[in-house]
């Protein structure tokens, strides 16, 4: 069974996608997400804060769906600049204890201009 996540708490699609979707209330998608803060309706500066708020996008998909960043298994991280790696990496790692999730990091030409530097994708599972 398929259900489609949707918050406000995080960025609302802007296309034909859903923000998450779980199945069989097991597992969870959420689409890319990118830096955009939507209480303050803006993308904050630097790899740091945009790394941040994307993690705190995600959560807030995870959450509306029943999950959390512990059940993360998985994800797909675009950087604008591979030279963002290092701080990029000590914020995600502030977002997961445990186990880590499996990761893959590419450098990508994102939406936003110049002023997107990050975004990530996640795949969860209930075990």
């Amino acid at each position: 069974m398929k259900k489609q996540i949707k918050t406000d708490k995080a960025p609302l699609p802007i296309g034909p996608y859903s923000q998450g979707l779980v199945i069989n209330e097991t597992r969870m998608y959420v689409a890319g997400q990118g830096p955009m803060d939507v209480a303050a309706g803006k993308m904050p500066d630097g790899i740091s804060a945009q790394t941040a708020q994307v993690l705190n996008n995600i959560k807030a998909i995870l959450e509306a769906g029943g999950f959390t960043m512990e059940d993360v298994v998985k994800s797909t991280v675009h950087l604008a600049d591979m030279n963002d790696f290092k701080e990029f990496n000590e914020v995600y790692a502030s977002f997961f204890s445990g186990i880590f999730p499996v990761r893959t990091t590419v450098q990508s030409v994102l939406p936003g201009g110049k002023s997107m530097l990050v975004e990530i994708d996640v795949i969860a599972e209930k075990t």
